[in-house]
């Protein structure tokens, strides 16, 4: 199993930013896609961000690209997801997730492992 922990994610006015982070443990997922999803209260879960092993990366809606970053630290096992101008509209839940596969894909049923989330909650 890959145990994954979501950290960093807290209240903030509108156009500040956080950067949030995953830690993996336990089984190591060499080579996996990491992801990061998002779930607001009534909406379903929605595809951020993911990020190969090599770094080759992805972003879901035209809202998220140009002010989302996703990386990683493979050393460290971990996964980060930089958010700048946020806006209310963003605040959900964040999860982590890991594919054990080498291409990204956007649909959360395609992610074996996921985090515990960390709220974001953007204040207008």
């Amino acid at each position: 199993q890959v145990q994954l922990v979501e950290s960093g994610g807290g209240l903030v006015q509108a156009g500040g930013s956080l950067k949030l982070s995953c830690a993996a443990s336990g089984r190591t997922c060499s080579g996996c896609v990491m992801g990061w999803f998002r779930q607001a209260p009534g909406k379903e879960r929605e595809f951020g961000a993911a990020i190969t092993w090599s770094g080759g990366s992805a972003y879901g809606s035209e809202s998220v690209k140009g002010r989302f970053t996703i990386s990683r630290d493979n050393a460290k096992n971990t996964v980060y997801l930089q958010m700048n101008s946020l806006q209310p509209e963003d605040t959900a839940v964040y999860y982590c997730a890991a594919r054990q596969h080498s291409r990204i894909s956007a649909l959360p049923n395609e992610y074996a492992y996921w985090g515990q989330g960390t709220q974001v909650t953007v204040s207008s």
